[in-house]
């Protein structure tokens, strides 16, 4: 087909004007300002809007802003021990599991008649050795972590209900300092707020100023690369594993301290929430589309306000789990599409 021929085809889609026939696609395109980084901000707007006119006497009220940032700071906190192994390319499906078992041996340890301090490092010490051998599983083993983390959450559950007799929960001998350190509130915001933000400007900062945060993104991005640029691949995925089962320990205290009893089901179910907070935070804020400290935060958070008001406007118990996974499912497709688009 000679140039000539080209433009009488050109001519003729464009109605006969000469001109280029114009893209339909590009022609109804409307574009979010911000919709790439900031799309949880506008789901923010709109569920405050909605709940606002629906349910104002129950939602925007200081007693339940305040269960929801005190409920969620666990979660966050389990999160953001996710976000080192999910930097570094590898899984902790165990850290859900992690965390029951740190549960219930900070009350155990109370229950027998130990100091809760003692009873808190026990169980932090004991999640950190679990995470060093998942570490050890992924990196010597050469066991995929996918694999190796979700067979040692089974063995962790198991564990869990060793420690409570078979499954009962362990509710005498609880010291009441403790629980009143997981209900405490400084300045109107609950203490687990506090730990959470602390915890997350920690992580933040070796995440974006330390050479062991770029290693482990890099690690995460092309692990040949940058063990061929000198990177020590195998000691960065020990050390993300065994601070994320260390975190999920101090998760686990936390959470007993609120709960105040030994429950070997508490744990697992924040499997789901936290892994959806990071996979949706990573297409959050940040240019660089991948795990981060401020976008998991941030979505813990749009997640949370979401399933409390649909519970407050009176969801069915199962909203959580239902408006969970399909945030997971939106948020790994949000992931994929920002991936291929950049």
């Amino acid at each position: 087909m000679t140039m000539q021929d080209r433009d009488k085809l050109s001519a003729i889609d464009s109605g006969g004007s000469g001109a280029p026939a114009a893209n339909p696609g590009w022609r109804n395109r409307v574009r979010v300002p911000g919709l790439d980084r900031f799309s949880g901000l506008y789901i923010l707007a709109i569920v405050l809007v909605i709940f606002a006119f629906t349910i104002p006497g129950l939602f925007f009220t200081t007693d339940n802003l305040r269960n929801v940032a005190s409920a969620e700071a666990v979660t966050a906190v389990l999160a953001l021990g996710l976000v080192l192994p999910l930097a570094a390319g590898v899984f902790d499906l165990s850290c859900a599991a992690i965390m029951g078992l740190a549960e219930v041996i900070t009350i155990s340890g109370q229950a027998h008649g130990y100091n809760p301090v003692l009873s808190s490092v026990a169980a932090v010490v004991a999640c950190a050795v679990v995470g060093a051998v998942n570490g050890i599983v992924v990196v010597r083993l050469h066991v995929n972590s996918f694999i190796a983390t979700l067979g040692m959450s089974s063995v962790l559950v198991a564990a869990t209900y060793w420690v409570c007799d078979g499954g009962q929960e362990i509710a005498n001998g609880i010291s009441t300092g403790f629980t009143n350190f997981g209900t405490a509130q400084w300045l109107g915001i609950p203490s687990t707020v506090y730990i959470m933000v602390v915890l997350g400007i920690i992580i933040w900062f070796v995440l974006r100023f330390r050479p062991a945060g770029r290693y482990l993104y890099a690690v995460g991005g092309n692990p040949t690369a940058a063990r061929l640029a000198g990177v020590r691949v195998n000691r960065l995925i020990f050390g993300s594993l065994v601070v994320s089962g260390l975190v999920a320990g101090l998760a686990g205290v936390l959470l007993a301290a609120q709960l105040g009893v030994g429950d070997p089901t508490a744990g697992p179910p924040y499997l789901l929430p936290a892994f959806t907070a990071v996979f949706l935070g990573a297409t959050q804020i940040t240019r660089l589309r991948r795990p981060n400290v401020i976008g998991t935060i941030f979505a813990i958070y749009v997640l949370a306000v979401g399933v409390n008001g649909l519970q407050l406007a009176g969801a069915p118990s199962y909203i959580n789990d239902l408006f969970n996974g399909a945030a997971l499912i939106a948020a790994v497709a949000l992931a994929m599409r920002v991936n291929r688009t950049a």
